[in-house]
């Protein structure tokens, strides 16, 4: 028996009944799944396109139960920028993707029921578990990640209901496949959701498991719905590096919002994707300038620490003064007074402490931890 059937086998029987908001009765035994933008249509006895949502006998069956990778992290590598800098958060993952990204960076996890060299067994848990390894370390964030968490959002939010509880603020690590169905269902518990937006040409998108403008669209209603949102564009070249594509992911993200912070990182070859050369320094900062000329106010080139100069920092866009310093995942020094400028008093978009370190409260590098 092959590793993928034998995984398969055991994560049907970790299961819980989807959240009646994210499936439709079709008729005849077939259910349509609403947790991502690929609105499958699941016939009795299949899975849909991420393979972990299944239908058995009519009933939408979802993972439960347990995490295929849980460690405690920098915010900033996230990354957030603009939301507890300098804090910790506690980071978890399932398996199965709703793409197929050739680079992907997770692909142990997120291909492993698509990829026999995928190999990331899970390890059994209560949700009441991984708030308790939250709450022990002392993460003011807990975010799902690793895997895509729009496909394994019923347990997020069962896990993340008890976070609250704590006082724990939660978030979404996401590729942005959502429907408004999944977002409106994770609204009351998620407060910080970051999309990687992985280009501006829908062939490309389409490469890789999905359709831009449903990401687009859900940027837009992410906006709307009061989510606090950062975008990353991991810039890989010859893919979706030219000045014409960046300067339209630039023009759109500012015509949802110039107060979207927006990370361009730098690709290194990975999984699949093994030709391209990694990003160069002076790739991230021609698509930095790119996005400020668009009108962004918040850009971060970001994946190679003290390359970049001054740019890893956070600026007024006011008065121009430095509010946060960083190096790679680390803050070496944060003057915010809450959600404002020391200098001018201008409100910095972000969610912020009153009281947040004024370095990171962390070594920056991330620890594994166990449940």
């Amino acid at each position: 028996m092959s590793t993928t059937i034998s995984l398969r086998t055991l994560l049907e029987s970790n299961t819980m009944a989807s959240a009646p908001a994210l499936v439709r009765q079709e008729g005849e035994g077939a259910i349509r799944c609403l947790a991502c933008g690929h609105r499958c249509k699941v016939l009795p006895g299949r899975a849909g396109v991420c393979r972990v949502r299944f239908n058995e006998n009519g009933v939408l069956r979802v993972p439960s139960g347990y995490v295929a990778g849980i460690q405690i992290d920098p915010i900033e590598k996230k990354p957030f920028f603009h939301a507890f800098p300098g804090r910790d958060a506690l980071s978890f993952g399932m398996l199965g993707c709703d793409y197929h990204c050739s680079y992907c960076q997770n692909w142990v996890t997120s291909q492993a029921l698509r990829d026999d060299q995928a190999v990331s067994r899970p390890r059994f848990c209560t949700a009441e578990q991984v708030v308790e390894l939250a709450a022990a370390n002392r993460t003011p964030v807990m975010v799902s990640t690793y895997n895509e968490p729009l496909i394994t959002a019923d347990w997020a939010v069962e896990v993340f209901k008890l976070a609250r509880q704590e006082g724990i603020v939660c978030g979404f690590i996401s590729n942005g496949n959502a429907t408004p169905e999944v977002l409106e269902f994770i609204r009351p518990y998620v407060d910080l959701y970051k999309v990687d937006l992985k280009g501006f040409d829908d062939k490309h998108y389409r490469e890789l498991g999905g359709v831009l403008q449903t990401v687009l669209d859900a940027i837009k209603r992410l906006r709307s719905m009061s989510f606090w949102v950062e975008v990353v564009t991991l810039i890989v070249p010859g893919f979706n590096d030219s000045d014409e594509e960046l300067r339209r992911i630039a023009d759109f993200l500012a015509g949802v919002s110039c107060d979207i912070p927006w990370h361009v990182t730098a690709f290194h070859p990975d999984y699949k994707m093994t030709d391209p050369p990694p990003t160069s320094v002076e790739t991230l900062l021609r698509a930095s300038e790119l996005g400020r000329a668009a009108g962004l106010k918040f850009v971060y080139p970001g994946n190679l620490p003290g390359l970049v100069g001054e740019r890893e920092n956070t600026f007024c866009p006011s008065c121009g003064k430095v509010l946060i310093r960083r190096y790679g995942f680390y803050v070496t020094e944060n003057r915010m007074r809450a959600d404002r400028c020391p200098d001018c008093q201008t409100r910095i978009p972000g969610v912020w402490e009153q009281s947040a370190p004024k370095v990171s409260n962390g070594t920056g590098i991330p620890r594994p931890v166990s449940v």
